[in-house]
């Protein structure tokens, strides 16, 4: 018999990931930003700064990805593994369209 892969667990992991970038992401920009978070969001993607800041937003799975490795939760690490993929993913579109 073949054990199907528990998906609930992946997508808590994938949840978790998309909420530690997106605090990430306002992390950042509340503490290395002078202007207000709407006015630095607009300012980002009109330099084109976006991506960088994305991508500096997803540091913060690493620490949800092996704090889910350190208690054995494999599933929920993939989950976490799978968030941080589609973040590269969203950067790179960013990248090619050049926003």
């Amino acid at each position: 018999m073949i054990n199907k892969p528990p998906f609930k667990e992946i997508f808590i992991g994938f949840v978790v990931g998309l909420i530690a970038n997106t605090f990430g992401v306002i992390g950042y920009l509340l503490l290395f930003s002078p202007y207000s978070l709407e006015t630095s969001i607009e300012v980002a993607q009109e330099t084109g700064q976006m991506g960088s800041i994305i991508g500096l937003g997803a540091l913060l799975n690493l620490a949800a990805f092996f704090g889910f490795l350190k208690i054995k939760r494999d599933y929920r690490a993939r989950g976490v593994l799978l968030a941080t993929i589609g973040a590269a993913l969203l950067i790179l579109i960013l990248k090619i369209i050049g926003a």
